[in-house]
């Protein structure tokens, strides 16, 4: 009988490519939330760091690095999810994607993922 050939072993690559960066999440979750006073929102208490998925390193259960994320309320995260991105940002009139690339551009953590890209 004829074994089954062996698999090549693993080279060393990251398994996940996502960059993850708790520093920067919390950085993210001291700013107000993106759609504060826009369409007569009223903003819950918590902060969250909500990852934007359109056009990211992210992917089908696959979270995006955290360099993509922005800050919303508990409320406008919950409704991000409900109603998807593309029809949150007509809701508010928002670029998710830009508003998270400002913010990796002024993080004060961004060699994290700068060095490991």
């Amino acid at each position: 009988m004829t074994l089954p050939r062996r698999k090549p072993p693993k080279m060393k690559v990251r398994e996940e490519p996502q960059v993850r960066c708790k520093e920067h999440l919390k950085w993210v979750r001291g700013h107000v939330c993106a759609v504060a006073g826009r369409r007569d929102h009223q903003c819950s208490e918590r902060i969250e760091a909500a990852h934007v998925r359109t056009g990211t390193d992210g992917g089908m259960s696959v979270k995006p690095s955290d360099c993509y994320a922005i800050p919303l309320c508990s409320d406008a995260h919950a409704e991000q999810h409900r109603i998807g991105e593309r029809a949150f940002e007509l809701r508010y009139g928002i670029d998710m994607r830009k508003i998270a690339d400002e913010l990796a551009r002024r993080s004060p953590h961004r060699r994290k993922w700068e060095i490991d890209r």
